[in-house]
């Protein structure tokens, strides 16, 4: 399997056009052919600019979503529009809905979630790329609203269980594509690592522990028995990335051994660029074979790191796991949400540059 040790998560900061483009879609203003004619234009503009930076796996930046998981409500129905409400920290904090929607009647699969994205990158990548979308464990933390989902799926178990064929369909699409590294995203696990999180949740009589666990399975669900030596399956999670914002901290010790040594990927990617994610100590559980990637260099701040700083860092990790089952990238997407996070284009492009220059002084 390729270790693609620089790595990136996947979302990257829209260009004016594609946001203006969008908004006039939304207006009625221009049709779907010509909003795909302008997200086109920029994918190959951002491809060109990924392969100048020499990272080792291509994105379409996710310019066709609104956010990171919301082609699953736009492919599937049974999505209603009433969303979660989370607490954001950082810039212009507080109480603001999530992007996601709340399950409020059965799940039924309309179309691909990552057709036109995945054929468009087999196009045009020229090189090894990735394609992106929600793990189906979001969705119970995510989705669920008691008195609304119960209604249909009576359990956040149930609920999977509903997901977990859907996924699957879409990720055997993929794999029986060639599509060389699919990726499942899943901040919403990060709940689990949280104290403040964790109480509330405990108060509401969830039981954490079997939450976790139903996660786990569901996505083993998506993976066991598919044939894919070609293709590599990563998990990433991170702690909220919405305009250079987060909503959970705490290290990944609370999940870490259940997580790393049960979950049937091939790699993780961590975010681990400030305070918040606590230390590498959790990655003694990770397993021999497996990569853990590095979410060194952070996306919510222009400030770039020194490679320096990041080698120690890496250095730091390998007393936890074989320098040969590291990887390095940017902790999160640069627009997990369209808006994108308050760096410019050229702060993003310095920051990949980074991840490539210090991945090739470390693993050569």
């Amino acid at each position: 399997m390729n270790r693609f040790r620089a790595d990136q998560v996947g979302s990257l900061l829209r260009p004016a056009s594609v946001l203006a483009a969008r908004a006039a879609r939304e207006r009625d203003e221009i049709g779907q052919a010509e909003l795909r004619r302008v997200e086109d234009a920029a994918i190959l503009e951002t491809l060109e600019m990924q392969r100048a930076t020499g990272i080792d796996v291509l994105s379409d930046g996710e310019f066709r979503r609104g956010s990171w998981l919301t082609s699953m409500a736009e492919s599937v129905e049974g999505f209603v529009p009433a969303s979660t409400m989370l607490h954001w920290h950082g810039p212009r904090g507080g109480e603001e809905a999530s992007t996601s929607q709340i399950v409020g009647a059965p799940l039924r699969k309309r179309q691909r979630l990552t057709e036109v994205e995945s054929e468009f990158l087999s196009q045009y990548a020229n090189g090894p790329y990735k394609v992106t979308f929600p793990s189906p464990a979001v969705f119970q933390v995510s989705s669920f609203r008691s008195g609304v989902t119960d209604q249909v799926y009576p359990t956040r178990r149930a609920l999977l269980e509903a997901l977990a064929p859907i996924v699957r369909s879409e990720i055997e699409a993929l794999v029986a594509e060639g599509t060389p590294y699919i990726q499942l995203d899943d901040p919403f696990l990060t709940v689990y690592l949280d104290p403040e999180v964790r109480e509330h949740m405990t108060r509401d009589g969830r039981n954490l522990d079997v939450e976790v666990q139903d996660g786990i399975d569901v996505v083993n669900a998506c993976l066991d028995g598919l044939d894919r030596p070609n293709t590599v399956i990563g998990l990433h999670i991170c702690r909220g990335n919405s305009k250079s914002r987060w909503f959970t901290s705490g290290g990944y010790e609370p999940i870490a051994e259940r997580l790393f040594s049960l979950l049937h990927v091939d790699r993780f990617l961590l975010e681990f660029d400030d305070e918040r994610s606590g230390g590498f100590e959790p990655l003694r559980f990770m397993p021999a074979g497996k990569t853990a990637v590095l979410g060194l260099v952070t996306t919510k701040r222009s400030d770039l790191e020194s490679m320096d700083e990041l080698r120690r860092s890496i250095d730091q990790a390998a007393h936890y796991a074989a320098l040969e089952d590291l990887a390095l990238s940017p902790q999160c997407g640069f627009a997990s949400v369209a808006t994108g996070n308050l760096i410019s284009e050229e702060d993003q492009r310095r920051k990949l540059e980074l991840v490539v220059q210090t991945a090739r002084s470390v693993w050569g």
